[in-house]
């Protein structure tokens, strides 16, 4: 019995350490895409892409493929040329009544070149990276997110942190 509980117990520490060092794997992924020096933004041709139902737009580099758009017009995703696991994804929707008083109680950390405020959030596990804007204005939740490989994220960051920052809402 002693010998099955310092088996477990020592079990329970390898996975905590394994659970730790994946946790600081990917804060170190997220700091060195932060630091990442080979983007410019100047180097890129731009197209925007413009969503008339929910009156949105952003960036997105011209030679991104766009994926057929949805049939009820709340979005679009575009796919990198060079890998389509890599994809930029904006799309809207119509807050149900209960959401409402859940995103009061959210407090923003990001906000827009345009001056919108709302949530940024960057999640990276080993398997997949995102980087997803949500902002709330009358009653329409607007999206935007950045998603790649985990181990390309950091290649990916700075280009989705510019689109996060370009996201304009034209009925703000």
């Amino acid at each position: 019995m002693a010998t099955a509980n310092k088996i477990c117990s020592l079990g329970r520490r390898i996975y905590r350490f394994a659970a730790s060092v994946s946790g600081v794997i990917a804060l170190l992924i997220i700091l060195w895409g932060c630091t990442a020096s080979d983007f410019n933004v100047g180097s890129i041709v731009w197209k925007t892409y413009s969503n008339s139902r929910y009156g949105f737009e952003f960036p997105y580099p011209s030679n991104w493929t766009s994926l057929a758009a949805s049939e009820n017009g709340d979005g679009i995703a575009f796919i990198s040329p060079q890998d389509n696991s890599v994809e930029i994804r904006g799309w809207a929707s119509h807050q149900l009544p209960n959401e409402q008083e859940s995103v009061k109680k959210i407090k923003s950390n990001f906000q827009t070149t345009q001056g919108v405020s709302g949530m940024l959030v960057v999640e990276v596990d080993r398997r997949a990276g995102s980087m997803t804007l949500t902002l709330t204005q009358s009653q329409v939740k607007y999206h935007l997110q950045g998603r790649s490989k985990s181990q390309e994220f950091q290649n990916y960051y700075r280009l989705f942190y510019y689109i996060a920052q370009q996201y304009r809402i034209s009925k703000f």
